[in-house]
């Protein structure tokens, strides 16, 4: 059974950081796509960054330079550093995952598995 598992979200200061894990089982982890999504109050939900075993990465213009993706290939892990962070990143944050069959050099998918999300508030 795949799973996905989102923590490390919290409370912090404009400016500061965070890091969020995409903690994954139940898969081969040599053939997937995983992204990190959010959704603020009163807002649709986004994209913000992906990743696939190839080590394609892709990240949406307002946190590119700021938000970094990696993978712990050991740990199964996908990763979100978020630094500089503004109000406007305030949202719950997602992973989502595509299992199997990833095209090199995409990971834009329609994710069949998703993790909990995991709240980031950013003060002013």
């Amino acid at each position: 059974e795949v799973q996905l598992q989102a923590s490390g979200g919290g409370l912090v200061q404009a400016g500061g950081s965070l890091r969020l894990s995409c903690a994954t089982s139940g898969f081969p982890f040599d053939d997937y796509a995983i992204g990190w999504y959010r959704q603020a109050p009163g807002k649709e939900r986004e994209r913000v960054s992906c990743v696939n075993s190839d080590g394609t990465t892709y990240s949406i213009d307002s946190v590119k330079g700021r938000f970094t993706i990696s993978v712990d290939n050991a740990k199964s892990t996908v990763y979100l550093q978020m630094n500089s962070l503004k109000p406007d990143d305030t949202a719950v944050y997602t992973c989502g995952a595509e299992v199997g069959y990833i095209l090199p050099g995409s990971c834009d998918y329609e994710y069949d598995y998703w993790g909990r999300g995991t709240l980031v508030t950013v003060s002013s």
